[in-house]
């Protein structure tokens, strides 16, 4: 058995859970085993991006863990950053062209 922790955030709380999973568990497979899908009716654990210290899992149902792993649980994105910096950077240039 390996020691990990799994973690998830929603918008109004977090829940960080150790624990123990035998080795060769694959990264989805262990956030399962977490039980913290039981916690939150939404997520959705067959489909949501999983990653491991801050950087995404591209194959999360074929990489193992490792000893210390802190599996990343992650909501879908409600908007795409990239749209979001467009929008906020028009807005500036707005802004600007008035105040001169």
């Amino acid at each position: 058995m390996i020691d990990i922790e799994v973690v998830y955030a929603a918008v109004d709380r977090q829940v960080l859970r150790a624990v123990s999973v035998a080795e060769g568990v694959t990264v989805r497979a262990a956030a399962q085993a977490s039980g913290i899908a039981a916690e939150f009716p939404e997520l959705n654990l067959a489909e949501c991006p999983l990653g491991i210290f801050g950087k995404v899992v591209a194959d999360a149902d074929s990489r193992a863990v490792q000893a210390g792993d802190r599996i990343e649980i992650y909501r879908p994105l409600l908007a795409d950053p990239k749209e979001v910096r467009r929008l906020r950077a028009a807005k500036a240039t707005e802004a600007k062209a008035r105040n001169t």
